[in-house]
């Protein structure tokens, strides 16, 4: 029977001397918010702040623990415990040991500070922020309160300072997973990663330790501007494995390739003919391209837009995003090209347009636009006929449309030519009426008398217009007796004259008129004749063409 400890063998425990410096074991007999009151066999009890404590919560009253003597008795009597410091003592020789051998330790993080972590491991520890992952953590909050293992690279005894290196551990266990992924995948597997980063083409996947890269060909069979448009940082998926450079440690992965390709049943699902719908997704130049299913576009060209109308650019009549219907035109596989057609799911006009407009047909209709050489009259909705400016007039030099129409003018013409192949009706107006130079012979003579008014005025003469809607020149030789200089001193346009005809060329369809030969009798007029026929060249009744030109420079002069 173990006999109990009598008075005096207590008297005795309560006598032992407390040596400042010293760790001996002790009992928690009290708690309170900041501290704890411990009894080490002293005359009175220690205190030992409440913070020294990792998880207070959990500390109860009987609890006995190890603490170091900082003071064995202040002024009022309190012994000054540490149980941290005891901690760090009976710590330090394991540390020791631990780095000496290049082993690990399990620690907590108590605190973030300058730099880096603070560490409990039997004692405070440091750990750099470029030790604490492989890549410098952004919120080193996030690793307080959590246990990890930790190798010892740094030991001060002097100072009592400890660093310690979370990142070897981690790059060494990344670097077993990597070389085992590495050597168990192959081609086809599918594997769980994580969105690690993301560029302009492509994104890295964090596979466990091995990071692979997802190019943006491979995400999608459908159109994809950016990466940034399918993933996010952080996200899991699962991918393909494509291909492996295990000498180099790269891997390549695809997300499209988990599903079947859209390109491999493309002439059964879209057979040539077939209406199908779709919607736009880009605007060139040359043409829009239509979505028609995703990873499928096709191609309509600008000149499959309309039969009739003359588009520029596709932007003029579609916009993105617009859904609209088609007709599939060709496909190359191969190439994975689809064309398309808009204007085939309407009737040619031009298939009918020969049988609705044969060569003679008189048409009617609005000027819709002018041009340098000629004029568009609307035949009907998206069909013109073009006016050359050499159909105008049987007996009139058109040098512009604008000179005898306008835009929005109703006129009257006569179908020339249909060119089914190029698109193209060609209309006159000249031919609603006969050429008065067929038979000009009964409207003018030489010797006849004419009255008509000046229309335009050259440097060598003026230009009267008759009746049948023909002109004659006068020259500046024939408008008086008396020499002159310049026609304008004489003649202004609008003016009316009286002129007798002294010459008349089929050939180049040219009337001459003198002005002082209205009153000339027969051997004075064939006497100004044979002066006409004299004159060098250049002095002639030039062409129309050319008699215009000068009549322009001549004002110009003026």
């Amino acid at each position: 029977m173990v006999s109990s400890p009598s008075f005096a063998d207590l008297l005795k425990q309560y006598d032992r001397p407390l040596r400042a410096g010293s760790i001996v074991p002790g009992t928690i007999i009290e708690l309170r918010p900041k501290e704890v009151l411990v009894d080490i066999g002293g005359k009175t009890e220690g205190v030992v702040p409440a913070a020294e404590f990792l998880d207070f919560a959990t500390v109860k009253l009987g609890d006995v623990i190890n603490v170091l003597i900082e003071k064995a008795e202040d002024k009022e009597g309190n012994i000054h415990l540490s149980k941290e410091k005891a901690e760090f003592q009976q710590n330090w020789d394991r540390i020791q040991s631990i780095c000496n051998e290049g082993g690990t330790v399990m620690g907590r993080v108590k605190a973030v500070v300058k730099g880096g972590l603070i560490v409990n491991i039997g004692v405070e520890a440091f750990v750099p922020a470029s030790q604490v992952d492989v890549t410098p953590p952004k919120n080193l909050l996030a690793y307080v309160g959590n246990n990890y293992e930790f190798k010892v690279v740094k030991l001060n005894p002097e100072r009592q300072n400890v660093v310690l290196s979370r990142r070897e551990l981690v790059e060494a266990e990344r670097n077993a997973r990597r070389n085992s992924l590495l050597s168990e995948m192959v081609p086809g597997d599918v594997r769980k990663g994580t969105v690690k980063n993301i560029t302009d083409f492509g994104a890295f996947i964090d596979l466990n330790g091995l990071d692979g890269l997802l190019h943006i060909t491979d995400m999608t069979w459908g159109r994809l501007g950016h990466p940034s448009e399918l993933l996010r940082v952080g996200q899991e998926l699962d991918v393909v494995v494509l291909d492996i450079n295990r000498e180099k440690e790269r891997v390549s992965l695809g997300l499209k390739q988990k599903s079947a390709n859209p390109w491999d049943n493309i002439e059964s699902k879209f057979p040539i003919g077939a209406k199908v719908k779709g919607k736009v997704v880009n605007l060139v130049p040359y043409g829009a391209f239509v979505e028609l299913e995703p990873g499928v576009e096709g191609l309509v060209h600008v000149t499959e837009l309309s039969w009739t109308k003359r588009i520029a650019k596709p932007a003029d009549v579609l916009k993105p995003g617009q859904e609209l219907d088609a007709v599939v035109l060709g496909i190359n596989r191969e190439e994975q090209k689809i064309s398309l057609g808009i204007r085939q799911l309407e009737a040619n006009p031009w298939d009918q347009a020969h049988e609705k407009y044969p060569p003679g047909t008189k048409v009617k209709g609005p000027i819709r636009n002018l041009t340098s050489y000629g004029a568009f009259i609307e035949l009907e909705e998206g069909l013109d006929g073009m006016i050359h400016v050499s159909d105008m007039s049987w007996t009139r030099k058109i040098n512009h449309p604008s000179e005898v129409l306008k835009k929005g003018d109703m006129v009257e013409a006569v179908v020339l030519e249909v060119d089914k192949a190029n698109q193209r009706i060609s209309v006159g107006l000249k031919q609603l009426g006969t050429d008065p130079w067929d038979n000009i012979d009964q409207f003018y003579k030489v010797g006849d008398l004419v009255t008509g008014k000046v229309t335009k005025l050259a440097s060598f003469g003026a230009f009267v217009g008759l009746q049948h809607e023909i002109d004659g020149l006068v020259h500046i030789s024939q408008v008086s007796e008396d020499r002159v200089d310049k026609i304008k001193n004489v003649l202004k346009p609008g003016q009316e004259v009286t002129a007798r005809v002294i010459k008349i060329d089929r050939a180049d369809r040219r009337i001459g008129l003198s002005i002082k030969a209205a009153n000339y009798s027969n051997e004075q007029l064939k006497a100004e004749q044979a002066v006409l026929d004299s004159l060098k060249p250049g002095e002639d009744l030039v062409a129309l063409e050319y008699a215009f030109n000068m009549a322009e420079e001549g004002k110009g002069k003026e």
